[in-house]
């Protein structure tokens, strides 16, 4: 185990402790919503604009953010104007933010390119600033807000948006702020977690809880809290085996997901009813 001055270890225990509430909160939303691969999509959308900001030598935050942002606002028009299947616009956009992030990569400027890109793709717990702490602190704030005020709207949406929207609640702006939550936290995460599997943590918390809780708020307070755990759980193992930080988050966190399957009453109740189809 790698001897850390106190100051690093506490920053980057916080980064991962706070990324960890930061995506699984959204993950929320963005599972019960089946918005996973548009959230997969701003995951890969988020790592281009990092790469990005690498690349012309700003902060990597910010283009991600920038990324992010753009996408959030394209993906509804163009699919409209354009009369296409919003999985077919999905794959396009996929498909060329990626092309663009290792493009970007490729450019990135002095000797130590190939490090920070490093850094960009499977997360580091060298790369976690105060400056990071503050704006996930931030953004976890304002999520629970969020969440506090809309949540009778959010909950209408998720049970039924068709249902929403008829009872007058404006479905494509709840719609577009989850987007653009989801691709706030996967930008605010990338450090830590890295860009190619920040998306897990978002989805693995989320799909662990909703193995065991119907009732959304529920699942709404474990699934942050299985993050968090997955999270700290996965910066000790990287801390003892030297393992990248991000793959070992995600480890970890499939690892849960894994033992929830297995052991979910969700699963047995579905056993005992075909069972009794079939008897």
């Amino acid at each position: 185990m790698i001897d850390f001055p106190s100051t690093l270890l506490i920053t980057s225990i916080l980064g991962a402790l706070l990324a960890g509430f930061a995506c699984s909160t959204t993950g929320a939303f963005v599972v019960r919503m089946n918005l996973s691969s548009i959230g997969y999509l701003m995951s890969h959308a988020a790592f281009a604009g990092a790469a990005f900001g690498l690349m012309i030598s700003i902060d990597p935050i910010i283009g991600a953010i920038f990324f992010s942002f753009g996408i959030s606002l394209v993906l509804g028009p163009l699919a409209e104007k354009a009369r296409l299947e919003s999985n077919i616009v999905i794959g396009f956009l996929f498909s060329f933010m990626i092309a663009l992030a290792f493009i970007f990569l490729n450019f990135i400027p002095g000797t130590a390119a190939s490090a920070r890109a490093l850094r960009i793709l499977w997360g580091s717990i060298f790369s976690v600033s105060t400056t990071d702490l503050f704006l996930l602190s931030i953004f976890s704030f304002i999520i629970i807000v969020f969440v506090v005020i809309f949540y009778k709207e959010l909950i209408a949406i998720m049970f039924n948006r068709k249902l929403a929207e008829s009872s007058g609640v404006n479905t494509r702006l709840y719609y577009f702020a989850v987007l653009f939550l989801t691709g706030i936290a996967v930008s605010l995460s990338i450090r830590i977690v890295g860009g190619l599997l920040v998306f897990a943590l978002i989805i693995n918390p989320t799909s662990t809880a909703y193995q065991f809780f119907f009732d959304f708020k529920k699942i709404f307070i474990f699934s942050p809290i299985i993050g968090i755990v997955s999270c700290l759980v996965g910066f000790w193992l990287s801390l003892i085996s030297d393992f990248p930080i991000g793959a070992s988050i995600v480890l970890i966190s499939a690892i849960v997901f894994t033992i929830a399957i297995i052991f979910s009453p969700k699963r047995k109740k579905g056993k005992s009813k075909i069972k009794k189809v079939l008897a």
